[in-house]
């Protein structure tokens, strides 16, 4: 069974950093497109950013501060968030995919709270 776990959320003041990860049962080249998916209060889940290969995609509110990676030996994907501000205060999800007879394969981890206050 595919499972994506989630970790290195917590507390931290505005101007701060986090590293998110995400570790998959399996291997991550299984997956076409892995991502994080952010959720606030009151809100949809929206994408924050996504990596193809070796190509990434922002969302235009996180460009420029968050990264995301892959370390494929070791199953994968972080997420370095720099220059937090309290609007990035959410659950963050990781999210893999692949194609599988035609249809999207989509699965989801559990999700991690970052909250940026002071």
């Amino acid at each position: 069974q595919v499972q994506l776990v989630e970790s290195g959320g917590g507390l931290v003041q505005p101007g701060g950093s986090l590293r998110l990860s995400c570790a998959a049962s399996i291997s991550i080249f299984t997956f076409s497109t892995m991502g994080w998916y952010r959720q606030a209060p009151g809100k949809e889940r929206e994408l924050v950013a996504t990596i193809t290969g070796v190509t990434t995609k922002y969302s235009d509110s996180v460009k420029g501060r968050f990264t995301i990676s892959r370390d494929n030996a070791k199953n994968t994907v972080y997420l370095q968030m720099n220059s937090l501000k309290p609007e990035d205060t959410a659950v963050y999800y990781c999210n893999g995919n692949y194609p599988l007879l035609g249809v999207i394969r989509d699965y989801w981890g559990q999700g991690t709270q970052v909250t940026v206050s002071s």
